[in-house]
């Protein structure tokens, strides 16, 4: 299998359009596509570029051998299994007036999480205005955060519901909780920018259409 198979192999298994492996490349779309047709090859740095974000060697790409994609495999997994873990830590502490631990700063509020080799921690201070992080070890290495600070505009916020709708968030939207969840007169959105390796997202809360909570957050994962 030669590089412009492989390129097109490992870009749909990382499920980036061309215009996306492009941006992620600093390079144009009509570039991949060159490359991934076979009428253009990329230069070594761009070589370097795609190895790093495909999580493959470039000795890989540029020999001509069957397509072995175990290392983006392994990385998916990884991703897939502190995804699922987050999850399970988001509806185990804070979200579920479960498992608060003494305080780690003065006048913070923290929350702690463990399951096997996996360890949750979230702190943060303040009340109506309040700012925060959140962490995720794996076997004693931190591998992800997320910092987030936000406000209650309006005072028919309710806590209960905003713990209610990060309870129901899932693997599409794992950050904070769902694009949309609605119950009785109050609406919770959020909005991502990004994937859980680096993003940026905003979440609010409506009630009867007033806009009665807010919150800036972002993070990803850590190397």
């Amino acid at each position: 299998m030669n590089l412009c198979e492989k390129l097109q192999l490992l870009r749909k298994s990382k499920g980036y359009t061309q215009e996306k492996l492009a941006e992620e490349l600093n390079v144009s779309r009509q570039a991949v596509a060159k490359w991934e047709s076979g009428m253009a090859y990329p230069d070594i740095e761009n070589l370097l570029r795609i190895s790093d974000l495909l999580h493959v060697t470039v000795d890989y790409l540029v020999r001509q051998q069957a397509c072995e994609m175990m290392p983006v495999r392994a990385a998916e997994n990884d991703i897939k299994a502190l995804i699922r873990f987050r999850l399970k830590a988001n509806c185990s502490t804070y979200a579920a007036y479960m498992n608060e631990v003494p305080s780690t700063r003065l006048d913070s509020h923290d929350f702690r999480y463990e399951e096997g080799e996996w360890a949750y921690h979230d702190t943060y201070v303040g009340g109506e205005q309040f700012a925060g992080e959140e962490a995720v070890w794996k076997a004693g290495r931190a591998v992800y955060a997320m910092n987030y600070t936000g406000r209650v505009l309006g005072e028919t916020f309710s806590g209960h519901f905003l713990k209610e709708a990060l309870r129901a968030a899932d693997e599409q939207m794992p950050y904070r909780g769902p694009a949309y969840y609605q119950q009785g007169e109050y609406v919770y959105k959020c909005r991502v920018n990004g994937d859980v390796q680096w993003f940026q997202g905003y979440e609010e809360i409506f009630c009867r259409g007033e806009k009665v909570y807010e919150c800036f957050f972002h993070g990803g994962l850590l190397k």
